[in-house]
């Protein structure tokens, strides 16, 4: 059986179905899905005012009507640093593909889709959170590891 995806650009309609994938992505990290559920409504509006207001690009993959697979990029407002004097730089994340899709390359279709569109734009410098799963479809793409560290301060909010 041969299947044939079609790409296509998210729009603020689905909002919802990006905050499914990434629900799922994070399931399938082994994230807790109690504290999942507890942040699925507020990152579902996040992304319904994210991609109304241009901050988020997203593309999904059908198969047929079916969307099967989507991925997104954060457009980021920062100062220029000894890498770029751009004051854009794009954010990868939400890259995730069904199980029953996986291991067709969609993923890194997906993300070239969204390299492309940083190139149109004339972002050039591209940073992501990489799974163990993905990290060698980043690396094959040309993505390096950075010295990047996070600190969790606490009193985080919850949903």
């Amino acid at each position: 059986m041969t299947l044939s995806y079609t790409l296509r650009p998210a729009t603020v309609a689905d909002a919802v179905l990006i905050q499914h994938q990434r629900d799922a992505m994070f399931t399938d990290m082994g994230q807790d899905p109690a504290r999942i559920a507890q942040v699925h409504e507020v990152g579902a509006a996040w992304l319904r005012g994210a991609l109304g207001r241009g901050l988020y690009t997203g593309v999904l993959a059908e198969d047929g009507a079916e969307v099967v697979a989507g991925a997104g990029v954060l457009w980021q407002d920062l100062p220029p640093n000894v890498n770029t004097a751009l004051t854009v730089r794009a954010y990868v994340l939400n890259v995730y593909v069904r199980p029953d899709h996986r291991g067709r390359r969609l993923a890194r279709r997906l993300v070239e889709y969204l390299l492309a569109e940083c190139a149109a734009r004339g972002v050039r410098l591209v940073s992501l959170h990489a799974s163990e799963a993905g990290r060698p479809i980043y690396e094959a793409l040309g993505f390096t590891p950075t010295n990047e560290l996070r600190l969790t301060l606490p009193g985080e909010g919850r949903a």
